[in-house]
């Protein structure tokens, strides 16, 4: 800005520093008082469970008896499903975009991918619940049974009603929602390597993966990560298509992966519009609580790992 500019304006870098700051302020704000209104609400389970809340598996609005053992698995479970499928897939696409695809194919295949992220959830649900799990029922679970179903391990693993709901439908659901979204980060993150790098690699005779493997995703490592936390948040918080397929069922029976369970977002969606006020109330607004947590712990570590591979740069140099 000109000296002629801050003399009629003398009052506009402070206004923009007054409300760049407020604006900082009310988003740490909001988050304080978020963390302040569950933990005001979800006291009283608090102080009747205490942290064994996180490990009782018993749920009964009845006898007002809680726990969250069965929803902190079931979240835990069908994310880690939903991103060991979805991360490869994801890193594929963006790679074929990116280093593979010819030029009249690149355009309408992002565009492609990403409209999947319009797609509502409930959509993603109610095809999950007739559509695919039927056929997940059919000729996977089915054959596995016949298969592995006298197996030690494996036999617990595949065993279960052979319905399609459960934790492996919830999660492979999951992976096709947070694709789209893992896929379009990873795409504009390898985009931003600088071209000169790759064809200097290329000249000196690597292979396309080489190039991604030493070259872009050294370079894009951040942005990488950023998008798998992306996807990893958006499948601890899906709510709706996670509620049709996981089969909302409140006991831990076995560690099948067709066995139905619940999430925490599935029995917060099922049971806060007629939890009584109370115990059951406070116990789902724990749930709440723990999976906030759940999240600032994901952030936390995608943090530590940025710092740690900042601090092993040029390690191996």
């Amino acid at each position: 800005m000109s000296a002629e500019r801050q003399r009629r304006v003398p009052w506009a870098d402070g206004a923009f520093a007054i409300a760049a700051h407020a604006a900082a302020w009310l988003t740490l704000a909001l988050l304080a008082g978020i963390i302040l209104s569950l933990v005001v609400g979800a006291w009283p389970a608090i102080r009747e469970y205490g942290v064994s809340f996180l490990w009782r598996s018993d749920w009964d609005p009845v006898e007002e008896k809680f726990g969250g053992l069965v929803m902190i698995y079931g979240t835990l479970a069908t994310s880690a499903i939903a991103l060991m499928i979805a991360v490869p897939v994801s890193f594929g696409i963006a790679l074929f975009l990116t280093e593979l695809a010819p030029g009249w194919l690149r355009r309408p295949l992002g565009v492609a991918v990403e409209l999947l992220a319009a797609v509502p959830s409930i959509v993603y649900g109610m095809w999950g619940l007739l559509v695919f799990g039927p056929i997940l029922a059919t000729w996977v679970q089915e054959p596995m049974q016949r298969w592995f179903g006298e197996w030690p391990v494996i036999g617990g693993l595949v065993s279960g009603a052979p319905v399609g709901i459960g934790i492996l439908s919830a999660g492979i659901i999951l992976a096709i929602m947070i694709i789209p979204f893992i896929a379009a980060v990873m795409r504009d993150v390898f985009e931003t390597t600088p071209a000169m790098l790759k064809e200097s690699a290329y000249g000196l005779g690597s292979t396309t993966w080489e190039v991604v493997w030493k070259i872009v995703l050294p370079y894009t490592k951040t942005g990488v990560i950023g998008a798998v936390m992306l996807g990893l948040g958006r499948a601890l918080g899906e709510t709706m298509a996670v509620t049709f397929v996981i089969g909302n069922f409140n006991q831990l029976d076995t560690l099948s992966l067709f066995e139905a369970a619940n999430s925490i977002t599935s029995a917060l969606a099922n049971e806060f519009a007629e939890a009584a006020p109370g115990l059951h109330q406070a116990s789902l607004i724990y749930l709440g609580l723990i999976l906030f947590f759940i999240t600032f712990v994901v952030l936390g570590c995608s943090k530590l790992l940025l710092a740690s591979l900042k601090k092993n740069e040029g390690s191996k140099t």
